[in-house]
């Protein structure tokens, strides 16, 4: 072999800072590290993992590790993890995305957050943690994360997560709780576009954009642009249609609009779901930067789902984030970075023509596509 493989996660994730005493350190910090991020792409969900997965591995290792005294146990990775500083880790995984992903114009960053169910300690009195991600849709991506603080929630933790994030041109897409004036401000900082849906939390807006789009009815939607779209299978038939308005003659009508920054077009969404059994309708209000494009504003709604089968499931079903047991110290926030680097270096490697679940298990058997795995971002 050529070159190294893990040279580009070595830079990043070598500047984190080593929290064990002198005295303690029989193995490279950085040799932790990377041998943990190999293990979670190769299947191991858990410490005692790490360990067999590092000990079946230790010659293939040693070719780009140093590895003064061999691998480390499985209590070592679990003792590093759970002190090693969150923040820092955080960062240099953002430094590592930012070095070896290119995010396209008018791509649409989804954000949403999830909790680690398993990650509470009854006897601690510490609650599960609940990590907000942000998912680059067209790139399948995570480009960042963090920890939603304790007694807090997603509101606090959104606007932390884009400040970190290159928007430029982008398009960032939240659920309903993100809906706010200072995450609206945030994007436009970072000279991005939002597409932010409007229910009960903003109890005023809502009524507001409904008695508009009530009035656009009545004028047969003069003033309004339109997109449709329809979707069949699996017995059932989707239809989606969209308004949007951004006249100056409506918007005006609506409260406090100088607080919403650069807030351009309001949208209505209607989805239409009809079975053998069963035919339902359901309306949604959102407010965008953007201009008002219809087809554009439906498809960042419609793609801001995507976090869910592309993050969220994936989370859950192949690497069993749920089922996680980890809990000391910061071991599951950690970990949970751990999977999100696992799962960026395997969606971006396109030569095996399989599932995640099934890539996990090549990388384990096969130390050449393991190479390919931990090189797709290179």
């Amino acid at each position: 072999m050529t070159r190294n493989p893990v040279a580009t996660m070595t830079e990043h994730f070598g500047m984190v800072e080593d929290p064990r005493i002198d005295r303690t350190k029989l193995h490279k910090l950085v040799d932790i590290i990377v041998i943990a991020i190999c293990a979670a792409i190769c299947g191991a969900d858990g410490w005692v993992g790490v360990e067999t997965f590092g000990n079946s591995k230790a010659d293939w290792l040693g070719q780009f590790l140093e590895l003064p005294n061999g691998i480390p146990s499985h209590d070592t990775f679990g003792r590093v993890f759970r002190c090693l500083d969150p923040e820092q880790f955080r960062r240099s995984f953002l430094s590592w995305i930012q070095a070896v992903a290119e995010v396209t114009e008018g791509q649409i960053i989804a954000l949403d957050g999830k909790q680690l169910r398993r990650s509470h300690d009854k006897e601690l009195g510490k609650d599960a943690i609940h990590m907000v991600s942000a998912w680059a849709t067209e790139n399948h991506l995570v480009l960042g994360q963090t920890k939603v603080d304790e007694k807090s929630n997603e509101i606090t933790a959104l606007p932390k997560l884009l400040q970190v994030l290159e928007l430029r041109g982008c398009i960032v897409t939240v659920d309903a709780i993100g809906s706010q004036k200072k995450i609206a401000h945030t994007i436009r900082a970072q000279e991005g576009d939002y597409v932010l849906p409007v229910k009960g939390n903003q109890a005023g807006l809502l009524e507001d954009i409904r008695d508009l789009f009530q009035y656009a009815e009545s004028t047969d939607f003069r003033d309004c642009d339109y997109h449709k779209t329809v979707d069949k299978g699996h017995g059932r038939i989707e239809v989606r249609e969209c308004w949007t308005i951004s006249h100056a003659d409506y918007l005006p009508y609506l409260r406090n609009l100088d607080k919403w920054q650069d807030l351009q077009t309001i949208a209505m969404i209607k989805a239409k779901r009809q079975t053998r059994e069963e035919t339902t309708i359901e309306v949604r209000y959102f407010i965008s930067s953007l201009p008002s494009q219809a087809e554009r504003i439906l498809g960042a709604v419609r793609t801001h789902w995507g976090i869910e089968n592309g993050l969220h499931w994936v989370l859950d079903v192949t690497f069993r984030e749920d089922d996680c047991r980890i809990r000391k110290g910061y071991g599951a926030q950690n970990f949970a970075v751990l999977r999100h680097i696992a799962l960026n270096l395997l969606k971006q490697e396109q030569t095996a023509k399989c599932g995640i679940k099934n890539k996990r298990l090549r990388a384990g058997w096969d130390e050449a596509y393991l190479f390919k795995v931990l090189t797709a971002m290179n």
